[in-house]
């Protein structure tokens, strides 16, 4: 990349700081890399069942380029942290991380990833974001596929836009400030489904 971007710049008029050739092969890379997610999952709890429902044919995250999982750091680019860490993992998961050929990014997924879950006492990590870096936390205990789905796709649009700040993936209706009506709808809607 940085021959193609010396030759493009070296094409333009003195003063110019980018040019076409170079924007449009960021962006094509940019595209690339959000349409072909090689996953590394460090699954290590309870949120591993809905992990595999996601990877199901119902929820199909395959579409989204992120189909087929890695079990070698050296081979992905996105670290799916996938249920609660404890300490004794976490240099395991910072040696899984740093062993990841740039650029990497990384998914919480679930309340215990994200935050510590309500394991609150010694023995869990308060949230990978004190071990590595996150790129997108997906709360929930565990996380509704579709939520997981929302954030496998606000971490594509980070990458296409090259946003290193961390997202969160907000729930579809929050049941606190929706009125009565919405809470009553969301109520049929979960009996209905059953």
């Amino acid at each position: 990349m940085g021959e193609l971007k010396g030759t493009a710049t070296s094409i333009l008029e003195p003063g110019q700081q980018s040019g076409f050739a170079t924007t449009k092969f960021e962006s094509l890379l940019a595209w690339a890399q959000k349409y072909s997610l090689f996953m590394n999952p460090f699954v290590t709890a309870c949120c591993g069942m809905e992990f595999m429902a996601v990877s199901s044919p119902r929820y199909d995250f395959s579409r989204f380029g992120s189909e087929a999982p890695r079990f070698s750091p050296r081979q992905s680019d996105l670290l799916w942290v996938v249920g609660t860490i404890v300490q004794r993992q976490a240099p395991i998961l910072k040696r899984i991380y740093e062993q990841m050929a740039e650029p990497k990014w990384v998914l919480a997924f679930g309340t215990c990833a994200s935050s510590g879950g309500f394991y609150d006492n010694y023995a869990c990590v308060a949230g990978i974001d004190k071990i590595i870096p996150c790129d997108v936390y997906v709360p929930g205990c565990p996380p509704r596929p579709e939520a997981v789905l929302d954030g496998l796709m606000l971490l594509q649009d980070k990458i296409q836009r090259g946003d290193r700040t961390p997202g969160i993936v907000k729930p579809r209706i929050d049941p606190v400030q929706a009125p009565d009506t919405a809470l009553v709808q969301l109520r049929r809607s979960r009996t209905s489904a059953v």
